[in-house]
């Protein structure tokens, strides 16, 4: 799916390091509205490519004032005006606007965080669908103030403390709203940007997932020549099983998947998807077993970024041995590598604004996005980069992905390496926690809350804790239960579970899994963790 081909009601949002960034996209695209993230520091040029009818300049954590915090390139005030472009400022966005138009933005003597009530001051623009007088509760989280607007602006909200909270310029076509209208703790924040992007920019709510199934199958046959063949990693999970199924719809059977053992999959996880790939999805499937060579690459290894870059290595080897095997075969060489990276994955794998970085700022490497080696014969196609994993599983179903598959709870591609902490092969680590794992998802399926979690799995703690087991001391291992609710993987909630559920899992796990004698729960949101461990 290529942004161009939406180009023409696409809302563009500019990064410039809030926490709450992503939502804006997601609460955008609900409204069938296709929209885009990119740094906010990007260059002029990756802008107007873009073509956007509106853009977004979102919160972030610096000041205005500060020598190096993150600026909209040279030239954009210039080229939203001669192009008509709709620009809306968010918290620190709204503060760039006023500051690069000749307002003035001070240190705040008054902060706002948290939740607060503004009060509407004009019934027009951005709250067009008010009445003056209004009043509704909105989420702050600024310490500095806009304390004289540029000219022609207007406010048209304040606060109860009596600061600026919404203003506008609408025949210069900019607007600013000093709080966070994307975020659940804004409880009219949705109607809000609905009013703005249909009513004040004039968007058409047109994008849909049937369409981007369309343009995704065009842009496919027109990367791969009529006598290419593709190779599609397969992991078991719902991202690979959706793109190898829209590849397969797009190029037939010049699609060959391969389906990897590394060593580092749950309990009969091999025998569980294969037999599905063979019953449900109809892919033919090569299997390998290449649990060894990944191990031994593995041992001794405790970094999680080193440990994620083995993996992607030896994945590429394994995939360049298949592409010539097929190609002594077929006569014809794969030349492409299919992968179901998501947008989350590109998200978190982009330099933050301000950072000075050209590559990530390695919360952790994805295996799709930063763990592969540059040297990669396979040239990739990720039909699945633009779209968040509830958008995945909605194509899926117009795919006719069983809907057991798309139920699936995401599993990472460097598997349970990030799941034992430390070194993978020493002692039993991988045994112990595949049994674990396999009591707690089993569990929780046995409960009839499996569909009500985004996430959960266990993790092996490179520690040990005394005991009494059988009136015996003992000095065992200790596993993390860790399940989360979330809707799209960028922000994530524990799950809150009942006490006799945990007590009868951890029960069961230290009675049927020797070697583990203390079980913990993690519960941390993100942020600030992770999902995963590593």
């Amino acid at each position: 799916m290529e942004a161009r081909a939406v180009k023409s009601n696409l809302v563009l949002i500019l990064d410039f390091g809030s926490q709450y960034t992503h939502l804006i996209t997601r609460r955008i695209r609900s409204l069938s509205i296709f929209s885009l993230c990119i740094s906010g520091t990007s260059p002029l040029k990756s802008i107007s490519d873009l073509n956007p009818r509106v853009i977004i300049l979102s919160g972030g954590p610096d000041s205005v004032h500060a020598p190096d915090s993150p600026c909209f390139p040279d030239g954009f005030i210039e080229y939203v005006e001669a192009n008509g472009v709709f620009v809306l400022g968010i918290c620190y966005g709204l503060q760039l606007i006023v500051q690069s138009l000749g307002g003035e933005v001070r240190v705040g003597e008054k902060q706002e965080y948290g939740r607060m009530e503004i009060v509407v001051e004009r019934d027009c623009g951005l709250f067009g669908y008010k009445k003056v007088g209004d009043r509704q509760l909105v989420w702050m989280s600024h310490g500095d103030e806009a304390v004289r607007l540029p000219d022609g602006f207007e406010v048209v909200a304040r606060s109860q403390q009596g600061l600026v909270a919404a203003t506008e310029h609408p025949a210069r076509r900019f607007y600013g709203l000093q709080y966070h209208p994307e975020v659940s703790h804004s409880p009219e924040g949705m109607e809000t940007l609905r009013y703005f992007l249909f009513n004040v920019c004039g968007i058409t709510a047109g994008w849909k997932m049937e369409d981007v199934l369309e343009e995704e199958i065009k842009v496919i046959r027109a990367m791969v020549g009529p006598d290419d063949h593709v190779i599609c990693a397969l992991s078991g999970g719902v991202d690979s099983a959706v793109s190898a199924t829209l590849v397969h719809k797009a190029i037939g059977d010049r699609l060959h998947c391969v389906f990897v053992d590394n060593g580092l999959l749950r309990y009969k996880e091999r025998e569980r998807v294969l037999e599905t790939f063979e019953r449900d999805l109809h892919l033919p499937v090569t299997f390998v077993d290449a649990t060894e060579q990944f191990l031994s690459k593995l041992k001794g290894v405790v970094d999680p970024e080193i440990k994620r870059k083995i993996i992607g290595k030896e994945f590429i080897c394994i995939f360049d041995t298949f592409a010539q095997d097929l190609e002594h075969k077929l006569g014809n060489k794969p030349a492409y590598l299919v992968q179901g990276t998501l947008y989350p994955d590109v998200i978190e794998s982009c330099p933050p604004p301000g950072s000075g970085r050209t590559h990530s700022h390695t919360i952790k490497s994805h295996h799709n996005v930063g763990g592969l080696p540059k040297d990669m014969k396979l040239k990739l196609i990720e039909p699945l980069k633009l779209l968040f994993k509830d958008e995945v599983r909605e194509l899926g179903r117009i795919l006719e992905v069983p809907e057991a598959f798309l139920k699936r709870h995401p599993f990472p591609g460097p598997g349970l390496a990030v799941r034992v902490l430390g070194d993978v092969t020493e002692g039993n680590a991988l045994e112990i926690l595949r049994q674990v794992d396999e009591i707690f998802i089993q569990s929780i399926k046995d409960a009839g809350i499996y569909d009500s979690i985004w996430q959960a799995f266990a993790v092996f703690l490179p520690i040990k804790s005394v005991g009494v087991q059988g009136d015996k001391r003992t000095h065992s291992h200790v596993v993390a239960l860790r399940a989360v609710t979330s809707q799209d993987g960028m922000t994530a909630d524990w799950y809150n579970f009942e006490h006799k559920f945990l007590d009868d899992v951890a029960r069961k796990i230290c009675n049927s899994v020797r070697g583990v004698n203390r079980v913990v729960q993690d519960i941390t949101s993100k942020p600030p963790s992770t999902i995963e461990w590593e």
